[in-house]
């Protein structure tokens, strides 16, 4: 998720404290072994994403809240997360590796601004309904068993009128970076089906240079979905 390619992100850490409920349904399960593998990526060194925000993202400055509350899904090193409080939001990073979140601190502390850091596989968590009003899912690379809860529990997520943000690896043939399988990769239909409660604002799919970090450098093809949940009057919002 963003701090990894197969997104993931398990009980609340420093700086805010917040309880993890499991996603209903779930029951416990085995080890979760690409934590581990996520783990010790993050701790082998370099940043693997980059301390830069997403420029997707930034791109999409003009229409994003500068106040209110931010979720960032699957967050990884603190990037974008870091980026959105800077400008005035209150922000809450979820990710399930704990030398990610680590560096997601140092970041936050560097820029002087505060996260509510929790530590949970994103897969098992469940965010408060309608608690936000902007939602990131970041090349959170999921297969569909996982991927379709995981995009509901975000849908529920937003308050009315919230906005939510998504980029990732498009199937189609690998280039340079991200999951070699379409199993965790996703299509403009695959997110149309999953975020069909929402107003889609954009979607776009194609070839992209990515330079984040070693983990994301190279030309890559991505899906990428800008949303918006319905406000409690059904006003309508104009693609950008």
């Amino acid at each position: 998720m963003d701090g990894r390619d197969d997104g993931r992100g398990a009980q609340p850490e420093a700086l805010n404290s917040v309880s993890a409920p499991l996603l209903e349904g779930e029951a416990s399960r085995p080890a979760l072994s690409w934590r581990d593998r996520w783990q010790a990526r993050y701790q082998a060194g370099q940043w693997l994403f980059g301390r830069k925000p997403s420029a997707w993202l930034v791109s999409l400055d003009p229409i994003l809240p500068r106040q209110g509350r931010a979720l960032s899904l699957g967050e990884g090193e603190g990037r974008n997360a870091v980026w959105l409080a800077k400008r005035g939001l209150s922000v809450t990073a979820v990710d399930f590796a704990p030398a990610a979140l680590a560096r997601a601190r140092s970041l936050a502390a560097e820029a002087c601004v505060r996260l509510a850091v929790i530590e949970a596989d994103i897969t098992r968590w469940r965010p408060p309904a309608g608690g936000f009003d902007l939602v990131l899912l970041m090349f959170v690379q999921l297969p569909p068993a996982e991927r379709e809860p995981v995009h509901r529990a975000a849908v529920e997520a937003l308050a009315p009128g919230g906005l939510l943000v998504l980029e990732a690896f498009a199937k189609g043939p690998w280039r340079s970076c991200g999951p070699k399988t379409d199993e965790a990769r996703y299509d403009p239909a695959t997110l149309e089906h999953d975020f069909r409660d929402l107003s889609i604002i954009k979607l776009i799919s194609g070839l992209t240079l990515l330079d984040e970090g070693d983990a994301h450098r190279g030309e890559a093809s991505v899906v990428r979905l800008v949303a918006r949940r319905p406000t409690l009057d059904g006003l309508v919002y104009a693609p950008i």
